[in-house]
């Protein structure tokens, strides 16, 4: 099992949708998202969802009409969206983001990458490989949508710890670590059981990509590439087909 899988089937995966807020505030923010993307209408084409987690996305998009391809590789997570997404044409699937291509009847619409999930990605070799993929399966004017925290300008001293989310029983901070190419995620989730609050700590690497990097890289391969500001501060790289 690689870092990042175990980081998530053992640590983050069980509170990642506490984290987000529930699943129907998340959905919400997910469907405000993608409207503001404004894709092309669909009548039952494809879209895939890289890193589709408890179905933020995934969802909206179905009900867009889109034949959704749900791909990640936290276990827990898939089960929740298999319990929300009722009759939606959203098939599941338990895999690595860069072997999406083998789950895929016909070429998408639209291949959504979001919330920082392509920083997981161990190296730009990865990176580079998915991007090829994700260019083999779209046709032109098809959409190529990738969300991602700017690592590239290291933060420094105090700024480096960073609260994501609190409750009277639970609090998650982050504390960023930084490398030359990776910045080692630490996240330290307090719990509190009966009376007494335990510490559980775990980490796993990110990427360090430059937004001009990545656009530029799209474009090489024949994307139209725009840049736009993302939900919670993240960059968004809305990529057309050409």
């Amino acid at each position: 099992m690689s870092p990042v899988v175990n980081h998530y089937a053992n640590h983050l995966g069980p509170v990642y949708t506490w984290m987000a807020g529930g699943v129907e505030s998340a959905v919400e923010r997910g469907a405000a998202e993608l409207s503001a993307l404004n894709l092309p209408p669909s009548t039952g084409r494809v879209a895939v969802d890289l890193g589709a987690g408890f179905g933020m996305h995934a969802i909206p998009l179905a009900r867009l009409r889109y034949t959704v391809l749900a791909i990640d590789s936290c276990a827990a997570l898939l089960d929740e969206l298999r319990a929300q997404k009722g009759s939606l044409p959203i098939q599941v699937v338990e895999d690595d983001m860069l072997s999406f291509g083998r789950h895929l009847p016909e070429q998408a619409q639209a291949i959504l990458c979001m919330g920082d999930t392509i920083t997981h990605l161990p190296d730009t070799e990865s990176v580079l490989s998915l991007i090829s993929e994700v260019a083999s399966a779209l046709p032109a004017n098809g959409y190529f949508v990738v969300t991602f925290r700017d690592y590239s300008t290291a933060l420094t001293a105090d700024q480096r710890f960073i609260p994501v989310r609190s409750d009277e029983n639970r609090i998650l901070t982050c504390f960023l670590e930084y490398a030359d190419t990776h910045v080692t995620v630490h996240d330290l989730l307090h719990e509190c059981e009966a009376t007494n609050w335990k510490l559980k700590v775990s980490s796993y690497r990110k990427l360090r990509l430059a937004p001009a990097w990545l656009a530029g890289t799209l474009e090489s391969v024949g994307f139209l590439v725009r840049r736009e500001s993302g939900m919670s501060g993240m960059v968004r790289l809305v990529a057309q087909r050409v």
